[in-house]
């Protein structure tokens, strides 16, 4: 009997591994996480890997290719990782060759923002475009081009850092440069704009949906009082709206891709984020672009790591 060709997607993360094995059609047929802290060694990751594979493959299925998306900066034409972020041990690796001589079939490894824009442009909400910049809000602001159905990675494999693009002529200041447009809308930041007004003595709702307490102030509560009308989180995804599309503008001009599609936990806030986003972006943009350009909201969420890997393979390998 032939058997079925499926991929191996792994979404290689700080604090979980998690992999699945991907079809042509980019359903996940089998899947399967653990803790990162698990496999403290190369060599042991390498086995957790191998076994899950031998439990895992669907019967009557090859395993024809691996894909990983890491979180680090990586060289794709090697396969080789520089260096992961919150993974110790993981420098200078070449990582698509230990996949390779472990399963023995070809593998391929990219950032995991490319990864995941990959899997959204190929299987979710950007599957009808072939110019798209993926965005990922959350802890930081992750990012990934595609542009003429291609990832778009620069001369040094780096292409895509959106969260480093300067939107603030002197603003705030760290290792990547001045005014990065993460150092305004990452989840921190998101919170502490919040506990500063409210140290101001703002009233807001956001004070009794985190019992009083400061600390447990998160992006969610602030948008569960948005969402109830609550003038402080309106004023607050309102900002965080306008700074994506000073962003998204520059990015129009230089880039004209045809949607930006925004994943991660922030783009779970919805109309408060994305109405005012919209708005935002149409006002700095002329007219044809204005009509052009859309905004959307990501489809694959938890899964857009494992099949954006898997994607990377199936294109690849």
């Amino acid at each position: 009997m032939k058997k079925t060709k499926t991929w191996l997607g792994i979404d290689f993360g700080g604090t979980n591994v998690k992999l699945g094995f991907v079809n042509s059609s980019g359903t996940v047929l089998s899947q399967s996480t653990f803790p990162t802290a698990s496999t403290p060694t190369r060599t042991a990751w390498l086995d957790k890997i191998e076994d899950s594979v031998n439990r895992l493959l669907p019967e009557n299925h090859i395993l024809a290719g691996v894909g990983a998306g890491v979180p680090g900066f990586t060289d794709f034409d090697r396969g080789f990782i520089y260096n992961l972020t919150n993974v110790p041990g993981w420098r200078s690796v070449p990582m698509a060759e230990l996949l390779t001589k472990r399963l023995g079939v070809p593998a391929i490894v990219d950032n995991d923002a490319n990864v995941m824009a990959l899997g959204e442009c190929t299987f979710g909400a950007g599957n009808r475009y072939k110019h798209a910049v993926f965005v990922t809000l959350g802890t930081g602001v992750g990012g990934g081009l595609l542009i003429n159905g291609e990832i778009y990675r620069g001369a040094f494999s780096m292409g895509g850092e959106l969260g480093h693009i300067s939107i603030m002529m002197d603003g705030n200041r760290t290792a990547e440069g001045i005014g990065g447009l993460e150092t305004y809308v990452g989840n921190r930041q998101i919170t502490e704009k919040a506990q500063a007004e409210l140290a101001k003595g703002r009233e807001s709702l956001i004070t009794r949906l985190s019992d009083g307490d400061p600390e447990k102030i998160t992006p969610k509560i602030i948008s569960d009082a948005a969402h109830q009308n609550d003038s402080l989180a309106i004023e607050i995804f309102e900002y965080v709206a306008d700074c994506l599309a000073t962003a998204f503008a520059s990015m129009t001009y230089v880039l004209q891709p045809e949607v930006f599609i925004i994943g991660g936990g922030v783009a779970k806030s919805g109309k408060v984020l994305f109405d005012p986003l919209r708005q935002n972006l149409k006002n700095r943009l002329s007219p044809f672009f204005a009509r052009r350009i859309k905004v959307i909201r990501a489809k694959l969420g938890e899964r857009a790591g494992v099949t954006g890997a898997a994607a990377l393979a199936m294109k690849h390998c």
